[in-house]
Order: C-alpha cells, then structure tokens, then sequence
C-alpha cells in the first residue's frame, strides 16, 4: 500500500461535508464527544501524557488532539480530510491549546518521521480505510523504541452490527445511515496479529462500554462492541 492509496474518498467526503459540526457535542459527532473523556484517561493513565511527543493518526476535527495538549502534550495531528483539518484549525483560536495539524497519511508521515513519537493513538479511524494493516505498520514505524500505540476500533460479530450499525445508524440516529461498513469491522485477535506482524508488543485489549441513551462512556472488559487495544514497540 503506498503512502498516498490508503484512503477511500468517500470517506474523507463524508467527514469532510459533516465536519463544520465536530466540536457540536449534539451533533452526529455526539459519540465522539461523549467517549473521549474516557479514551483519553485510559491513555493517560498507560503513557502520563504531560510532555510527550505525540502523533494523533486520523485526527479528524482535533477532540482527541487538543484533549491530549491540554494535558501537557505536544501534539502532532494528521489527517486526509482537508476540511476537516480546516476546523480543527480553527477551534485553537477558541480552545487556546496548542496543536501542529498537517495534512498527510500515516504513511507517508512514517516515511518522514520514523521512530519520532513517544506515543500514536489511532482511534476510530481503522474501520474507516481500506488497509488497516497499512496503517498500523506506519503507526509502529512512527513511535520511538520502547514507546506506546494505542488503538481502537469496532468488534466483527452479530452483536456489533446490531448495535454499531443497526442501533446507532438506523434506530436511535446517534449516526448517519452508511457511517460505517460492517465488512471493515476487526475482531480484537486480527488487530493484534496486524500489531505483531508490524513488530509491536500487545500489551492490553480493553472494551469501551457506551450508553448513549445516558452519554456515558467507561473502560471495562466486553470487547464485544467497541475495544481499545494498547501496544509496545520493543528496543
């Protein structure tokens, strides 16, 4: 997979037309923003984010970024979706944190900057592209020996369409119909045979437990929906 074909335009289409909504918490982006104070806890309390180096793979608007930066990183955020790049940007102005966005692929940015991060989080975004096992290889290359990935994804099983897809496109309209496709759903076993083949250590696999009917998010063990999965490059 080169640095530039590891994307499906009618993705980036898709959040690209939505994105003057991300930082709306009632928004179709009212997930995100209800799960991040939870991803971003479990991230800090397995690398003490306050002046690490940072990259954030498939930032989107930026919630993760910037929540990261205020905790003290230093935050690089990547993208391929130039609008959605564009708000991120501008949210700074209102947010004051400091974050460098660029638009580049995971790919290409590990060509540019191996063994450059202290940790990558890839977070909801390999359901979204055609070759996830790409762009994890790029996320071991980006992180330092010794440093941490983390990332997340949805489960393949009956019970995850039902709710990922059934429940949130087309019961509750927590999402848009098409958000997500289920064929590109990773069961927790195949995303930690891509982190071992790309030469990343497993070190967890957890679940995110969401309940959107109350817009609650925590870290527990049923990866039968949504999981988050944490992993070392080896010196």
């Amino acid at each position: 997979m080169s640095a530039t074909s590891n994307a499906d335009p009618r993705e980036l289409d898709k959040f690209g037309e939505a994105a003057h909504r991300w930082w709306d918490p009632n928004s179709e982006f009212r997930p995100l923003h209800d799960i991040n104070p939870a991803r971003l806890a479990w991230i800090d309390d397995h690398a003490g984010l306050n002046g690490r180096q940072v990259i954030d793979v498939g930032c989107g608007g930026g919630l993760l970024s910037e929540g990261m930066a205020a905790l003290g990183a230093q935050v690089t955020g990547i993208d391929l979706s130039e609008k959605a790049l564009g708000i991120a940007r501008l949210h700074l102005y209102e947010s004051g944190q400091v974050v460098d966005y660029r638009l580049i692929s995971a790919e290409a940015m590990a060509a540019e900057a191996p063994s450059c991060f202290d940790l990558v989080t890839c977070l909801e975004m390999l359901e979204h592209v055609p070759d996830p096992a790409s762009t994890v290889a790029a996320c071991a290359r980006m992180v330092k020996p010794g440093g941490q990935v983390f990332l997340s994804t949805i489960n393949r099983n009956p019970k995850a369409y039902l709710l990922a897809v059934v429940g949130a496109e087309y019961l509750f309209n927590l999402l848009p119909r098409g958000t997500h496709d289920y064929t590109r759903f990773l069961k927790p076993a195949e995303l930690a045979r891509l982190c071992r083949d790309a030469g990343l250590e497993v070190l967890e696999i957890t679940g995110l437990r969401y309940n959107p009917l109350k817009r609650d998010a925590s870290i527990g063990a049923d990866t039968d929906v949504n999981y988050l999965l944490r992993a070392r490059r080896n010196a």
